[in-house]
């Protein structure tokens, strides 16, 4: 089954980010950490991305929130420190956007994720089951929230 959805998916995340490069959106950026002093070379140590998601309720519909995607922090240099750094950055951009909230999903099997966003004081908001989670075994998703106080990021 993978042989033929794997290609699709690849297309999908290409198209996605093709979509994302192209856009002239004022309220999306990708942050980018990266090692200038080991081998005085420059080696990418993790990157995340902030955009604008759209809220899917009927209660709050067409209003606008922040949406961490995508961190990722090579195996290297993982627990030094630079997934709470780029997430700290993200709540800088937000609250120079104008916003007081971000929100991110993180998988619910995912514990060291988990545990990195509630140390930075994320709390769930909803966790969430679609037809995916029950007929294919997958992991639920969690929906997280942080106010952030402009005074808190600076």
């Amino acid at each position: 089954m993978w042989g033929w959805a794997f290609p699709l998916m690849r297309l999908g995340i290409y198209e996605d980010l093709r979509h994302r490069l192209a856009s002239a959106a004022p309220h999306q950026v990708c942050l980018v950490a990266v090692d200038t002093i080991t081998n005085g070379a420059n080696n990418l140590v993790g990157t995340v991305e902030l955009g604008m998601r759209f809220s899917d309720t009927w209660t709050q519909v067409g209003k606008r929130f922040p949406y961490l995607s995508n961190l990722a922090v090579h195996p290297k240099y993982r627990r030094q420190g630079a997934a709470s750094e780029l997430l700290i950055a993200c709540e800088k951009v937000a609250v120079a956007w104008g916003f007081q909230d971000l929100y991110l999903h993180v998988l619910e099997d995912n514990h060291q994720a988990r545990q990195l966003y509630f140390k930075l004081g994320y709390q769930v908001h909803e966790v969430e089951s679609h037809w995916n989670t029950w007929m294919l075994g997958r992991s639920r998703q969690i929906f997280l929230h942080k106010h952030i106080s402009p005074d808190s990021t600076i």
